[in-house]
């Protein structure tokens, strides 16, 4: 069970990446072309904000049932970068990174019918997605394992 988890919460990130950079890119085309925000826009949005949620739930999951996650929690982990990367660094980051997404949605659809929705969702997302690219464990995903 935990190598199925594991193995979904590895490949799900490429759909959660590619919804974030098509809701940014889909953002930024709309602020530069000083259009008005849309509800079609902000289905755009919810591209990068769905698998993003859903990556998070299988991350908390996976969060208590690894041997890398809670269940490693000392103050020798700590010490370990691997472990640390793991236990803590991780986990924050991308907790961090899910409510830069939400806020950014939210903000965004309270302002339908104008331009500031798209700044919303580009700078938010575009936060969100440098701590996403910066906290993946590259080296761990299947076929990367050292």
């Amino acid at each position: 069970m935990y190598t199925g988890i594991q193995h979904l919460h590895s490949y799900m990130t490429y759909l959660v990446l590619l919804g974030v950079l098509v809701s940014f890119a889909s953002a930024l085309a709309g602020m530069f072309g000083n259009r008005v925000f849309t509800a079609g826009d902000r289905k755009r949005g919810l591209l990068g904000l769905i698998p993003a949620h859903l990556q998070g739930v299988i991350g908390v999951i996976l969060y208590f049932v690894s041997p890398l996650g809670a269940s490693n929690f000392s103050g020798e982990a700590m010490g370990d970068s691997t472990a640390r990367l793991y236990l803590l660094e991780h986990p924050l980051t991308m907790v961090i990174a899910l409510v830069l997404l939400t806020v950014g949605y939210s903000r965004a659809k309270r302002t339908a019918g104008t331009g500031k929705g798209f700044k919303s969702i580009a700078v938010f997302y575009g936060i969100a997605l440098l701590l996403i690219l910066l906290r993946i464990p590259w080296g761990a995903w299947p076929g990367n394992e050292a």
